[in-house]
């Protein structure tokens, strides 16, 4: 009788439903860690803008870059974001044996497991490794173009000194300022590629470390299915 009542009394099934929640949402550790990484980033980010210094970079970039440069870096961070909250999933679908998030690609596998694990596990960590490529690959590019905003601002600080045919004062005091917009765009653009190159790197670093365990945790647990 006194089962029947809890089970009957709104008040105990809505305080197991915000438990069932709760342990729902602490189960992804991996998105959340990733969201606390993104959170500290945008913070950053956000003090920088309100001291202008976002905008000091914008301003004095002539190549424009430094946008380009941020812009790749906000898209490859919302990738990132995705394959968190994926690899999320399957690790919370690894945990519960396949219970929860049915169609995430470690509970399939868990569910199809045959006598061939070890080439469908194989199969599944290629899947999941592949998707981490194209982040390593944008963080390699946001450097180098940073090297290429550095070429840039040298060839645009150069060109005036060969246009130069009288030393007078004024002209070269010209020459200087136009100097400096050159040197700006190849200090900016270089800062720009390393800081985004960096951030990114350790975002998917945060990742890879993840993916690298529920792989080690689904291949002790195929070792133990086959034994």
């Amino acid at each position: 009788e006194l089962m029947r009542r809890q089970r009957s009394d709104p008040s105990t099934m809505g305080s197991q439903n915000e438990k069932e929640s709760t342990t729902r949402i602490t189960a992804h550790k991996i998105f959340l860690k990733s969201l606390i990484l993104f959170g500290v980033i945008s913070f950053v980010f956000a003090v920088l803008g309100t001291e202008g210094l976002l905008a000091l970079v914008i301003e004095s970039d002539r190549s424009r870059l430094s946008i380009v440069i941020m812009l790749i870096y906000v898209i490859a961070s919302v990738h990132w974001l995705l394959i968190s909250w994926d690899l999320s999933c399957q690790r919370v679908a690894l945990d519960l044996g396949g219970d929860a998030y049915g169609e995430s690609r470690v509970a399939h596998f868990l569910k199809t497991l045959t006598d061939a694990g070890t080439r469908q596990y194989e199969a599944l960590a290629d899947r999941l490794q592949n998707r981490h490529t194209a982040g390593h690959f944008i963080a390699d590019a946001l450097l180098k173009l940073g090297l290429l905003g550095t070429i840039i601002g040298f060839i645009l600080m150069l060109l005036p000194v060969a246009q130069i045919e009288d030393f007078d004062t004024n002209l070269v005091q010209q020459l200087m300022v136009q100097m400096s917009a050159g040197m700006a765009v190849a200090l900016y653009t270089t800062l720009a590629g390393l800081v985004t190159s960096t951030l990114l790197k350790l975002q998917y670093l945060l990742a890879d470390n993840a993916l690298s365990e529920l792989l080690t945790d689904l291949s002790e647990k195929l070792e133990s299915e086959q034994v």
